[in-house]
């Protein structure tokens, strides 16, 4: 386990802990020691935990108000927000107390292996947490590839490349960043990321409102009569059944678009003294998250109702595949979502990446020795070829990820963070916290089980079309 021990009869744990965290790094494994350095800022954090939560998945947040409508998508993006600020602050709290005693967790399953147990930690939140991640870099590298085909389309309208080409050509990009040594070593890329997730939000929320008002008001100039432009329609469509699972799908969606899972290996990367530096980094993560989720979501809900798309991005073809904004702008805004995949693909690696170091590396030995660069370099490219060939075959992979992410986020996220708080600081059975934590813990419990059976009745439903290797 990634733990530091850290002396309890100081008087300033703080400076305690800053101080004996040089020696102590030789009790590490490989995997902390290599991929977890902890040597970030609450900056470099801010960088991280943007490019795990603000990453494409946002494009869907509109295809999720299909579902539920104005009012209730709006709140369930509210509290979705305020729900996992609560709860990414609380396991964070955890942590830095832990530290404080003498025990700071650098892995998910490590703080679960100290409140609840070595079992839960090695066959309950490990597994989960390795599903959850690594069925991100598969749904990076599907969608990357996705985009890429989007750009090769409108430029080449009759072009005769297939999906899986593209998905392979996105997996040489995941199979080079793959390479960069540790978590930390990935703050510029995150940096960039940031930027890049600014840039395409900016841009799907400016051409949901140029095809939504502008396009009309052209149509209406020119024929002179409103009825004739682009109809917007609000309704929620199906029957009672249908409406019933796809409050649930919509539900999921916005879970998994809210979702990290990797909190702990996140706070990991900080140099010691932890304190308060997560609460700055969540922050700047939130004020993201603000700027980015809402107008996309009300922006492309507002310009395409309930023809949203299962990405917003797709709206901006008609039906011939005629651009409804210019090429170039379509081009571009796929350029920012591609290259911000790849860094939220390598950021989900890291937890893969820590467990094969542990593996197969050395800590006596330096990290650039060619006794740790070789495994390394054959291991992560094999963890990347993996991905990119699952990818590849199951272009439907994003219907599998839906279950993967009721079963994953719902409790590493929404659940989890409530049991270690209550478990660990004991509040008063007759207070708020307490009762708001079981709460939260028991509807979203409930909440993910529901899920998971709406994304499998969806499996169910799409299975007829799917096909190993299709040009979807």
């Amino acid at each position: 386990m990634g733990v530091f021990s850290i002396s309890s009869t100081a008087v300033d744990h703080e400076a305690e802990e800053a101080a004996a965290a040089p020696q102590q790094q030789k009790d590490l494994d490989a995997g902390a020691l290599f991929v977890l350095k902890s040597k970030g800022s609450w900056v470099h954090c801010g960088y991280h935990l943007t490019t795990s939560i603000v990453a494409p998945p946002l494009l869907s947040l509109p295809y999720a108000f299909t579902f539920l409508g104005w009012t209730a998508g709006i709140l369930c993006l509210v509290v979705g927000a305020l729900v996992t600020f609560y709860s990414y602050n609380l396991i964070s709290l955890v942590l830095e107390h832990n530290a404080k005693m003498g025990r700071r967790h650098l892995r998910f399953r490590d703080i679960a292996h100290d409140i609840l147990g070595s079992r839960w930690g090695r066959y309950y939140v490990g597994p989960i947490q390795f599903m959850v991640c690594y069925g991100a870099v598969v749904a990076s590298t599907l969608l990357g590839g996705q985009c890429l085909k989007t750009i090769y389309l409108l430029s080449h309208p009759d072009g005769s490349m297939k999906l899986f080409e593209f998905v392979i050509i996105f997996g040489c990009l995941m199979l080079i960043l793959a390479q960069v040594p540790s978590f930390h070593s990935l703050r510029h890329i995150n940096m960039v990321s940031l930027l890049l997730c600014l840039a395409y939000s900016a841009c799907a929320t400016g051409g949901s409102i140029y095809i939504g008002s502008f396009i009309k008001e052209l149509i209406v100039f020119t024929l002179g009569n409103s009825s004739k432009g682009p109809k917007k329609d609000y309704s929620l469509s199906g029957d009672t059944q249908d409406r019933i699972f796809g409050i649930f799908n919509a539900i999921a969606i916005i879970a998994t678009s809210y979702g990290n899972g990797i909190i702990p290996e996140i706070q990991a990367t900080l140099a010691p003294p932890v304190k308060g530096k997560m609460f700055k980094g969540l922050c700047i993560c939130y004020t993201m998250i603000a700027v980015t989720f809402f107008s996309v979501a009300i922006s492309g809900y507002w310009a395409f109702g309930s023809q949203s798309k299962g990405l917003i991005l797709s709206n901006f073809l008609d039906n011939n595949g005629k651009a409804l904004v210019p090429k170039w702008f379509i081009l571009m805004t796929n350029m920012f979502t591609i290259m911000q995949l790849s860094a939220v693909g390598v950021v989900y690696l890291q937890p893969t990446n820590e467990v094969l170091e542990r593996t197969f590396a050395d800590p006596a030995s330096g990290e650039f020795s060619a006794r740790n660069v070789i495994p390394r370099l054959i291991a992560r490219s094999l963890s990347v070829v993996a991905a990119t060939t699952i990818a590849a075959m199951l272009p439907f992979f994003g219907d599998i990820n839906s279950v993967i992410g009721a079963f994953g986020f719902m409790p590493l996220d929404f659940v989890l963070p409530m049991v270690f708080y209550n478990l660990t600081f004991k509040p008063s059975k007759r207070g708020l916290i307490f009762w708001v934590n079981v709460s939260i813990a028991a509807v979203f419990s409930a909440l993910g089980v529901v899920s998971a059976v709406a994304a499998v009745r969806q499996i169910s439903l799409d299975a007829k079309n799917y096909r190993l290797f299709a040009n979807v």
